[in-house]
């Protein structure tokens, strides 16, 4: 399988879809919060997760892979996320041990991009198991928020939203551990840049 090209455009079709998904997350936040339109809510979190899907397909289908896209996908995810458990949490849809365990691990792993830096990355490559732990959690979300109420429906959809939180929270943590796996074992390989230059 050839290498992957990474470039560095910005004006690519992948990367307007990421922004898109970016402008998404104040709306989201706003219409659980604000006038608590659920049904809307949720379609943002649709048109995200289309979005999500989309724009790797033409980054690859298209050659438009490029730096800010590998850096701007991650961040859209985590911010889904972390707007998600906020809201989700100020509706007590969902505990706030949970809004605050996911982006807890988040926090955890920023301390690492100080020893990446000094070795000439700006993040480790994104594995399976993370993207796997990334899909439970926003299958997750809408279905808890569709499970805030009293019918069937609603029951059906916090049990299946409650399978896949309890899931997406263990994988997203495991991801974590492999992650200061790889990074440990990058510190032993890759020796520190020294200067400017890397001389």
């Amino acid at each position: 399988m050839p290498d992957l090209e990474v470039s560095d455009r910005v004006l690519t079709i992948p990367n307007a879809l990421s922004f898109l998904r970016l402008l998404g997350v104040p709306l989201f936040l706003w219409l659980i919060l604000g006038p608590k339109e659920d049904g809307w809510a949720l379609l943002v979190l649709a048109v995200s997760g289309f979005t999500d899907w989309a724009d790797g397909q033409i980054a690859r289908r298209m050659n438009q892979t490029t730096r800010l896209g590998q850096m701007l996908d991650p961040v859209a995810d985590r911010l889904y996320i972390f707007a998600t458990v906020l809201g989700l949490a100020l509706r007590d849809i969902i505990p706030w041990w949970l809004a605050i365990a996911l982006p807890l691990r988040d926090l955890l792993l920023t301390f690492t991009l100080p020893a990446l830096h000094r070795r000439g990355f700006n993040a480790l490559p994104v594995h399976f198991l993370g993207k796997s732990a990334t899909f439970c959690l926003l299958y997750a979300f809408p279905l808890l928020l569709l499970g805030d109420g009293d019918s069937t429906l609603n029951l059906l959809a916090r049990v299946f939203g409650w399978a896949f939180a309890i899931w997406g929270t263990a994988l997203y943590y495991w991801a974590g551990a492999l992650y200061f796996a790889q990074l440990r074992h990058l510190i032993q390989t890759v020796k520190p840049i020294s200067g400017p230059a890397g001389s």
